[in-house]
């Protein structure tokens, strides 16, 4: 029998960027659920406490050295320290202090899930130009998790209530991802899509792929990566016993989806398979990162620094996350 959900290590929930609005969705999150979570915030207690004050929240803030100090007390959110700020960074500004802090958490949290002491993590929103700021060339969370984990093949997933999609590549210039889609990549991200649905619990998860070019290259007409790469791609998959299917019109293979017709969809490049996904709202949708040793999840929207300090931000997507990587935490534990 898989172990009870109280007898696992928690999760970690990574503060995000100190000058965005991620220490404040965390404790927003924690006065939602103040008698019912298992989780643990990385980050720094200075932000975290100040998150805690701009908020007026009632509640306590308790440092902890070790994840097994851990007591889960109604109204008592834990925090294992990942850096020691003597100053807050500005609030709602690129600032390579925050960017230096948001990177010792995720990196604090990546070896507390490796090392097994927490089931998995939820990163709330980083900022690619703070990261910059403070000498770290990463485009995103998903390519510190792939580095980090010993250089795992990794992709992103994005999901709500009805459409999950897998990119094929991330966080690249549009001409870059036309280059780096090619076969091996094609049949990562298929993998990853029918790794994706089992782990949700689907049994034959039915994998759409679309097209890259306007009606998937309408027969080599507007382009050839479909008939060159993406179709060889999909056939080789359906070889291997996964059901996968297309190239389809990336125009309309989210719309089939929606509808029932698909469980997972392999978008060819970010914005065609995210823009789907947000258009039917921020607050549903969570990101996972498919292919790490260990669950990760995050909420599907950035730093927002306008509205960052004002205590204007909705922690429904961060609640999407937790409750998403809870559930995958399950099924692993009853695999």
């Amino acid at each position: 029998m898989p172990p009870a959900p109280e007898s696992r290590p928690p999760l970690a929930v990574t503060m995000g960027d100190p000058s965005g609005i991620g220490p404040e969705i965390v404790v927003r999150l924690f006065l939602r659920r103040p008698d019912s979570r298992r989780w643990i915030v990385v980050g720094d207690p200075l932000v975290m406490a100040d998150a805690v004050r701009r908020l007026d929240a009632r509640m306590g803030l308790r440092r902890i050295d070790h994840v097994e100090e851990a007591r889960f007390e109604p109204g008592l959110l834990e925090i294992l320290p990942s850096s020691d700020l003597a100053v807050l960074p500005p609030v709602g500004q690129v600032s390579a202090a925050s960017g230096r802090a948001a990177y010792a958490a995720i990196l604090a949290a990546i070896g507390l899930a490796r090392s097994g002491r927490v089931a998995g993590i939820v990163t709330a929103p980083i900022h690619k130009e703070a990261l910059s700021a403070a000498g770290f060339a990463y485009p995103g969370h998903t390519e510190i998790l792939a580095e980090h984990a010993d250089g795992a093949r990794v992709a992103m997933m994005l999901a709500n209530d009805e459409i999950r999609t897998v990119l094929v590549t991330i966080h690249c210039a549009l001409s870059e991802a036309i280059r780096r889609g090619d076969f091996a990549a094609q049949m990562a991200a298929i993998r990853l899509a029918h790794a994706a649905g089992l782990s949700l619990g689907i049994t034959a998860p039915r994998v759409a792929v679309a097209g890259l070019n306007p009606h998937a290259g309408e027969g080599g007409l507007f382009g050839d990566e479909e008939i060159r790469i993406i179709r060889p791609a999909i056939e080789a998959a359906r070889a291997e016993g996964i059901d996968a299917s297309g190239p389809w019109p990336g125009d309309t293979v989210f719309m089939q989806a929606r509808r029932g017709r698909f469980d997972v969809v392999v978008a060819q490049y970010h914005d065609q398979g995210l823009i789907p996904v947000k258009y039917m709202g921020l607050e549903k949708g969570v990101n996972v990162t498919l292919g790490l040793p260990f669950v990760r999840t995050s909420p599907d929207h950035g730093t927002a620094f306008d509205i960052a300090g004002r205590g204007l931000a909705d922690p429904s997507s961060l609640e999407t996350a937790v409750g998403y990587a809870e559930r995958l935490i399950a099924r692993r534990a009853a695999a």
